[in-house]
């Protein structure tokens, strides 16, 4: 399995769970990575030809975590998360690897506002540049999983950490544990074409509906309200927007923070 992006939070989070699991990884980071057992580093870019080819070389599945994660300047958002992750699916083609996970993020629907009842689906509302480049991104995995008969998960990861550390975070927050879920189902996924799925725990609070998983077989199993005592932010999250202060007004679009 290659991991682009291995070494930020999601990569860093996932990786002793997967080898536990017996999985194999090919991690590639711009950022050097001390590899352990059962793991093969590679430092370079995805978005060089060469460098994706040498990842790819034996690897089943892509989990393609790798790009900005917040709003950046629009000439690197379309370098790096979009004409990347265009870059990273057609090298899987080549390479036949049939299965790739992309990780989206609910910021693709951001300015939908928070819905009074989980939400099976939404259609694109981006918040921000970088939510754009996530709408990109899953029409990307959408054209390459229909004209190559291929399986792509767009995974709409909400706040993926060890532990929810905010009120919005009791709504969206997806455990590690539950991205390994994620990633295995993806992998294990005997059903051609694009599937979007809300990346998120099984929480008391949820915003989004997770049956939305099951038909990938995705079932999350951990609940953010086990931290609900440890944080004390009175009323709604935010703006009352799923995006969040990525909606803001002071955040500027294509203003990097």
């Amino acid at each position: 399995m290659l991991i682009t992006g291995a070494a930020g939070k999601a990569g860093t989070g996932v990786r002793p769970l997967l080898r536990a699991r017996g999985h194999e990884l090919v991690l590639l980071d711009l950022t050097p990575i001390d590899a352990q057992p059962g793991e093969r580093a590679i430092t370079g870019s995805f978005t060089d030809e060469a460098t994706l080819s040498d990842a790819l070389n034996g690897v089943d599945a892509v989990v393609h975590f790798g790009g900005y994660s917040r709003e950046h300047l629009w000439s690197n958002l379309l370098d790096i998360n979009i004409s990347g992750t265009n870059a990273v699916l057609d090298a899987a083609r080549r390479a036949g690897v049939r299965h790739v996970l992309l990780a989206s993020s609910t910021h693709a629907v951001g300015y939908h506002p928070i819905p009074s009842i989980p939400v099976h689906d939404l259609p694109p509302r981006p918040d921000s540049l970088y939510g754009v480049a996530k709408v990109a991104m899953e029409a990307l995995g959408a054209v390459y999983a229909d004209r190559y008969d291929m399986t792509v998960v767009s995974a709409r990861i909400g706040t993926v950490e060890d532990r929810p550390r905010n009120l919005r975070s009791l709504s969206t927050w997806l455990s590690y544990s539950d991205l390994v879920r994620l990633i295995e189902a993806t992998t294990a996924l005997d059903l051609p074409g694009s599937h979007t799925v809300w990346a998120i725990s099984a929480n008391t609070r949820r915003w989004f509906d997770i049956s939305n998983g099951q038909g990938i077989d995705y079932y999350p199993e951990d609940d953010a309200e086990f931290a609900a005592a440890e944080i004390f932010e009175p009323g709604a999250p935010g703006n009352g927007l799923i995006g969040a202060e990525f909606a803001d007004p002071e955040h500027e679009l294509g203003v990097p923070w």
